[in-house]
């Protein structure tokens, strides 16, 4: 489905860890039911699909390629998927209903720029000193 000027694509990233007080049952119970959702939500051009991601990791940097990833288990990025929708409030609403919130996931949204980068234009990634 084709994103028009009304909607817009949103990366969502699962991070985090499942609650250690929450039984077996209850996570699959969660993950069952996010199937179930992200699939309702795929037939109404609202999600995109996308993946989980394995433990493996490598970081590339200009000085090598060493094992990873780097972050604390709080911050682990377990998966990625794409919301459709109007504004990026919006998409934080799509995302509130996710099932897996109550087993102790959390998801950051971020609108997904549709230029390419550019040095002379402001960007997430543009040194402060360039602006």
């Amino acid at each position: 489905m084709p994103t028009t000027s009304s909607t817009n694509e949103y990366l969502l990233l699962s991070r985090g860890q499942w609650d250690a007080g929450k039984s077996s049952a209850e996570v699959q119970a969660a993950i069952d039911a996010f199937y179930a959702w992200h699939a309702g939500l795929v037939a109404q051009g609202k999600f995109r699909p996308g993946q989980r991601l394995a433990k493996g990791a490598k970081l590339v940097t200009r000085t090598g390629i060493m094992d990873g990833p780097f972050t604390e288990a709080k911050e682990v990025i377990g998966g990625y998927w794409f919301i459709l929708a109007g504004s990026l409030e919006e998409a934080a609403r799509i995302a509130a209903d996710n099932p897996c919130l109550a087993c102790g996931l959390v998801f950051e949204i971020r609108p997904i720029e549709p230029e390419q980068a550019s040095a002379w234009r402001e960007g997430n990634e543009t040194p402060p000193t360039w602006g």
